[in-house]
Parts: structure tokens; sequence; C-alpha cells
């Protein structure tokens, strides 16, 4: 049955509309599944409450899954129905195989065909079904629930005429399955590894000696990649953590503040909820689209969030290959027959028939093979990529059992006891507790000094200036060159938690996506692995000296907000208050040593590399006089911001010994390296000129106010929005990167979270700066984004005394 409840809001009664199933079937079509035939007891209660987030609350793990799956499905189908086509490695048969991926996400935007191949190769049937067994029954039961949701929706979306019309008739708008789910759960762990390297994987071909793959004339051409490993976060994506102990807080609950920088659109932005079973778990937070479970969030006892940790969780391995046979490498003197994996993909062609295109793609006991230019595949070696995320079957579980974690001591042996966690730091906070909680413990390739000393090839000189130091690339002919293990390890080749970095204080821990070392500046973590990024021997971002000295400032009381002591009150406001740390340490100087001559001769943007033929003079007065007015600020009538920004756009690659006067110091890392260089003020000259011109060039107005240019459309409106870019020096974060052509790359704040736990209650403030819907129809699709502009934060409700009394509470009951 569908019971509908219509709140009447002049009496606040509830009434009951009950409308059988049955009676639906006449106009439904019927949607086949995997699982059709089986019976699930699929009961659940749909409460939305303000700003339409859902409260889940059912009888057991599959009633949990099947409403969690139908509210993502109803408000955001078009999303999801796309992304399963990418998961299932069949864009191509539907949209063709030369276009791109709708979305920039986890996967950059590729083509149709490479995500095919490369869907199909590392999501294979064996790799899935381990997965797929070494999930708990609760999980198996969630995603059981949470496909039978999807589908429910799916069998009533002829009641939802004016829903969904992006996508609602298309061909490829159809029922999942189980396997739908977890092919999306897997792929999440590989975005710091296989995913950065996917074209580089599914064009990995043998020598050219070798016979040809059937491939079709018209889909031959193989988009084999210049080789550069971008992490997350030099993507521009990572996250803002603070957890703030009782010496913070001064009060009898620590504090936590969870920020992620993160996806706009695609299935990878978050969508908040909560789930509820009663007497086994009360969660809430957020997860990607076609995830079932919370994985940012809290619950009665605790609270926790994550960035992207420094940590390398990939390496390569050079495989000296069989005399003769370039489909075999040598390991310990005896040959190993690589694994061919031949996989046809059906590719719809302009005309609407469908052409088959068939590759050969190999793996190999470390990992699929890769090219990695300028290293080929020859006749004599070939190369592996090896992700430790390849064998991490343990995540979801961890991240439900910290949804049900009843302390902050129980969270912490959690983590422990998993190391699940594929790529992220975390930081939480508990009731009951004084104290906040820092790790990067997760799963992490262990290999050894020696190791790197003996088993580093030469070839990884060619690749110094695209490969981060901390992630190895061995020689794969030796055993000893295997990742190794510790007596505490949660598997094969990954580093024991006992050698993971992590921090208990009672003041505060923070993490802006540098590496753990400055998690607290009174006590910098120092001592381990390399593989986990630096540990005090390079500069720490402008985005982690800022936070850091925000909370310090507040703590002297040298800051605008009142007090001494960190609460809500102060963080609502400090961290969406948009400041530019460069702009505080460099611009009167800057402008000292640049505005003296109105007219600058501008010779070479920096930016995009452009030399003038004959020199373009810009007169930079006006600019001049805006940037010195200008409030330092990215708010939303902030006037200057973006002159600054290609200022310091501008200035990012050089050197810091060229750049800065006086260098980095670890023994003063918030206040280093600062004072620009004397020799640079040409540069300085050259960096406003072509800033100036550039601006001109498009038109944007010098005066412009922030919320002008940045920021969100919904449909034909535009909601204006405030922050700025990461290396820029903001804190608060809303990035657009143009990346060539038209593409470009939009992230930033998403989920913002508060969370204490004063006097037996939950107080939780949030904030979803996408809103919950990707439907222009819905009453979800901006409501969010809007309050985010005003910096209006919810106040959430937990309890269900909270959930009911809300005064947009609607209600609705799913069951067979």
């Amino acid at each position: 049955m569908i019971f509908e409840t219509i709140k009447i809001k002049a009496c606040l009664k509830v009434f009951t509309l009950i409308v059988l199933s049955s009676l639906l079937s006449a106009c439904l079509h019927h949607v086949p599944t995997k699982q059709a035939n089986r019976h699930l007891d699929t009961y659940a209660e749909i409460r939305r409450t303000s700003l339409g987030v859902p409260h889940i609350k059912a009888k057991n793990w599959v009633g949990l899954g099947y409403g969690y799956g139908y509210v993502q499905t109803q408000d955001n189908l078009c999303t999801m129905a796309d992304s399963f086509l990418t998961y299932r490695g069949e864009r191509s048969l539907y949209l063709g195989g030369q276009a791109t991926l709708v979305y920039e996400g986890l996967t950059d935007r590729v083509k149709n065909l490479d995500s095919d191949f490369y869907h199909r190769h590392l999501l294979s049937e064996d790799m899935l079904e381990r997965m797929i067994q070494a999930q708990p029954e609760k999980i198996k039961q969630l995603v059981a629930g949470f496909t039978a949701g999807y589908n429910r929706y799916l069998h009533e979306l002829p009641l939802h005429p004016t829903a969904h019309q992006a996508c609602r008739n298309k061909d490829w708008i159809q029922p999942i399955s189980e396997q739908d789910i977890y092919r999306r759960m897997y792929a999440i762990g590989f975005a710091k590894g296989y995913t950065r390297m996917l074209t580089n994987i599914v064009n990995a071909q043998p020598p050219a000696a070798l016979p040809t793959t059937d491939i079709s004339d018209s889909e031959s051409t193989m988009s084999i990649a210049s080789f550069h490993l971008d992490s997350l976060v030099s993507k521009g994506i990572g996250s803002n953590i603070y957890g703030f102990g009782t010496q913070a807080t001064h009060s009898d609950s620590p504090l936590l503040f969870g920020n992620p920088h993160w996806y706009w659109f695609s299935p990878d932005r978050f969508y908040q909820a909560q789930l509820t079973i009663p007497g086994e778990i009360n969660v809430s937070g957020v997860a990607f689209l076609g995830i079932p479970l919370i994985q940012i969030g809290f619950n009665e006892n605790i609270a926790w969030s994550h960035t992207v940790s420094t940590a390398a969780r990939m390496g390569f391995y050079e495989l000296s290959l069989a005399p003769d046979d370039p489909l075999s490498y040598l390991r310990d003197g005896k040959i190993i027959k690589m694994q061919a994996n031949t996989i046809t993909v059906q590719v719809k062609q302009d005309s609407g028939t469908l052409t088959p295109v068939t590759r050969t793609l190999y793996k190999s006991e470390y990992g699929p093979l890769v090219n990695i230019p300028p290293l080929r595949w020859d006749t004599k070696k070939a190369f592996a990529i090896r992700d430790i995320n390849q064998e991490n079957f343990r995540l979801w579980r961890n991240w439900l059992r910290w949804g049900q974690t009843r302390s902050l001591e129980e969270f912490v042996a959690i983590q422990q006891q998993e190391a699940s966690m594929p790529w992220v730091n975390t930081v939480a906070v508990g009731r009951d507790s004084d104290k906040a909680w820092y790790a990067d413990i997760g799963v992490v390739p262990n290999v050894s000094p020696e190791q790197e000393k003996i088993c580093t090839t030469e070839s990884r000189q060619a690749l110094a200036n695209q490969l981060s130091p901390a992630i190895p690339f061995f020689d794969g002919s030796r055993s000893f060159c295997d990742w190794q293990s510790d007596p505490d390890s949660a598997q094969a080749g990954a580093i024991g938690p006992a050698r993971m970095p992590s921090l208990m204080r009672t003041d505060y821990v923070a993490n802006m996506n540098d590496s753990y070392w400055l998690t607290n500046p009174q006590s910098p973590l120092t001592g381990y692995p390399v593989i986990f990024g630096p540990d005090s021997n390079e500069p720490v971002s402008m985005r982690t000296r800022l936070g850091h000295i925000m909370i310090q400032e507040h703590l002297k009381g040298r800051d605008q907000y009142p007090g001494k002591y960190i609460n809500h009150d102060v963080l609502q406001k400090m961290v969406l208050d948009s400041r530019v740390l460069t702009a505080e340490l460099f611009k009167s100087e800057l402008l000292e040593r640049v505005c003296h001559s109105p007219l600058i001769d501008v010779k070479h943007d920096a930016l995009n590399d452009t030399t003038y033929s004959s020199p373009q003079r810009v007169d930079v007065a006006q600019a001049c006089r805006i940037l010195k007015a200008w409030d330092n600020s990215g708010n939303l009538t902030a006037r200057g911001a973006h002159i600054w920004d290609g200022i310091w756009n501008r200035l990012l690659n050089l050197p810091d010994h060229v750049l800065f006067a006086i260098p980095f110091n670890k023994n003063d890392p918030l206040n280093t390296p600062r004072k620009l260089h004397a020799d640079i003020t040409e540069t300085l000259r050259q960096a406003l000129g072509a800033t100036v011109l550039d601006l001109n060039h498009r038109g944007l107005a010098l005066n412009a106010q922030r919320g002008d240019y940045l920021y969100l459309s919904r449909e034909k409106h535009r909601i204006p929005l405030y922050g700025g870019c990461s290396e820029i020096g903001y804190f608060t974060i809303a990035c657009i990167k143009n990346t060539g052509g038209e593409k470009t790359k939009i992230f930033g704040n998403s989920y913002l979270q508060l969370i204490s736990f004063p006097h037996n209650k939950v107080e939780a403030y949030t904030l979803l700066l996408t809103s919950l819907s990707d439907d222009p129809a819905s009453p979800h699709y901006s409501d969010a984004t809007r309050s985010y502009k005003a910096k209006q934060w919810l106040r959430l409700p937990f309890k269900e005394s909270e959930i009911i009394a809300d005064p947009n509470y609607q209600r609705l009951i799913l069951a067979d």
C-alpha cells in the first residue's frame, strides 16, 4: 500500500490518505527486476521536514534501504539513472561512444567508450562477487531494499507527469538490480587510484607487432592520455574539518564542524537524510547518490566528517616480459601469463544502429596493465598499476558500524579494527568525551624504506614531474618488492593502524587537506611513513594556514567575534566569512609596488601561457583603486575579489623561493613563507596587467560584485554565491574553473554540519549548497541553495519529537 500524509497547516493536524497499490497497477507499467520474485519486507515511513530533508524510519534493514532508495530516486532520478549506465559500462549503447560523461565527478568527463571499457574491466563479475560476499547481512539487506525502492519509484513515475522531464522518456530509464548498487559502491574506492588512470588503463595494448584488436573503423581511435596523475586535491576537491574538545568549547560538549568541498553535480554529490530503525540505528548525514547508508554524519552519541587524505593509495609495477612473449612476465624467474579480458561494447551510431567494438585488456597479479607515457608497453617491459582499495571490502561495514556507535572510544576502536577508509582523513567527537579525534587510519600501501631504495626502477625518473614522491614505482619481477604486511594489518599489503597518524586533543584538531603534520600546530605529528605525505619539510597551503589562524585568533580573543570559546554561533559566521589570506598578507605590499604607474605593457599572460607579438597597453588605475578599497573577502557584495584572484592565479606557478622573500620555516609554519620578493616587481605588474586585460576581453566589469559572476544556475535563475578557490587562500570554497574550451569544473562547499551533544541533546545545524534534487520541478531543487546564499543554517531535527514538530512536516508510508 501507499499511505500519503497531508499536513493541514492551519490546525497542524494530520490526515492520512490510503491508496492501495493494487489500484495503481492498472496505470503503472510492470517493472521486472532480478529480485522481483523475492519477497521483501519493504515497510518504510518517509517523513520530510524543512528543505525536504527525509527522515526514513523502518522496522528492518530492508525497509530502511527501501525508503532511502525511494527518496533518492524521487529527488534525483536522472542523475542516478545516468550513473548506472556508467557503472554497468553501457553508456555507448544508449548515448554513443564518442560523447563524454555528462558530469564531472570522481570520474572525469571521459569518452563513453573509454568509460564503458574501464568499468567492465575493473568492476568485473569475479571481483564484484568477492565484494558482495564480504558484506555483512545488514549491508546486503540495505542494498536489496534500496534497489527495490529505486524500482518502486520508477514504477510510480506515471503518477508524477511533471517530474524528471529531462530523462523520463529516455530508453535508458530502466529498473536496476542489486549488482548496480554494488558496482556503484565498489567504484568509489578507486577515486585516488584506478579512476585517475582510466584512459591509461583502457588504452594499454601490447606491442603493435601482435595481432590488432577487433575494433570497428568508426571507433578505432583510442584516447591514449598523456600521463599526469592528478590527485583529488590537485583537482580542487578537498574539505575542511574541525573537531573541538571541551577546552575550546568551555562547555560539557565537544563540537564538530565538517565541510566537504565536493562536486555540485554528478552522482558523487551529497544527499542528506536520516536513517532510523528503532533500537538498531539512528544516524543522520549525507552519502553519494546510489549509496544506501550514511558516509558523513552523526547519531545520538557521535559526529564525524572526512577530508581527502594526502596518503598514496596506489603504486606502479614495472614488469619484465618473458622472451618472445609480451603477454607474459617474469616473477622470481617464473613465467606468469597475463589475464586477458576481451570485452565487447555495443556502440550506438548516429543512425541509431549498434556497432560492436571489442578490446582485449589485460591484468597482472598486481592489477591492470597501464600505459604511462612516455613509458610504454614494448617487447621487454610493461607496466601495471595496483590500487590498495581493490581488496578493501570492509569500507561499508565500517561506515555502518559508525552509524551505530555509542561512544568516541568505540568509534576509534572500529576505525582501528577495520582500517578501511579509502582515501580520507577522519575527525570525530563524541558525547561525554572532552576530546576530539583525528586519524588518517585507512587502507594505505605498505612499502619499507629498504624497498624504496632497492625496488624503485630507473623508469620512475621519466615520471619525476608527473608522479608524487609518495607513490611507489617498483620492480615487479621480484617478490621482495611486494607490498608488505604488519602484524595488525587489516589486509595484505596494507600498513597496520599502529603506524598510521592519529591525534586526540582537548583543544582542537583540524585538517584542510594537507598532511597529518599540522593537525594541531601545538602538537605536530612526525615520524610516519613517507607514503602518508610531507611532514614538516614543505609549507602547508594558504587554506590550512588560514584555518588554523582563524581558530587561534578567536581562542585568544583577537577576532571580530565575541568571547574566546568556540560555539555554534561563532562558527556559523566564521566558516562562511570568505576571508582571503593571500590578500590579507600581500595586497598592500603588491599595490604599493605595482600601482605607481597606471599604464602597463602586457607582454605575457602566465595564466594561459600567451605571449603577445606586440605588448598590450593596459590602464590599471581603476583596478588599483578597487583593490585598495576591497575588504579582502569573497562575500556576495565584495568588489575586487575577481581582480585579486586573477593576479594570484598568475603567480601560483612561481617557485616559492622566487615569489617570497622569507622562506618557509617549519618552526613557524602558519606565518611562512611571507613577504613578496623584491626582485619580482615587473612580474607582479605583468600579473595585474594581464588580469585587467583578460577581464576586459571577457566583458567582466572591474567593479563587479562577487555574486555577479560567482553563482549557481537554477533553470533561468542565478543564485549568487560567496567564497573562492583554495589555492588563492579562501577558507570558504566556491570554485569554478575553466579547463579548456567550454568545460568547467564546479565544486566547493557542499554539505556543512555543526554538531554538539549538550545536556543529553543533539544540537545539529546543517547547510546543503546543492539542495536535495536535480529536478527543476521539485520544490527541493534550489530551496537549500537559497538558504546557503543567505547563510541561514538549518536547525536540523533529529529526535522523533523534533521531526514531528517541524513546521514543514510531511509523511509518506511505503509498504507492499
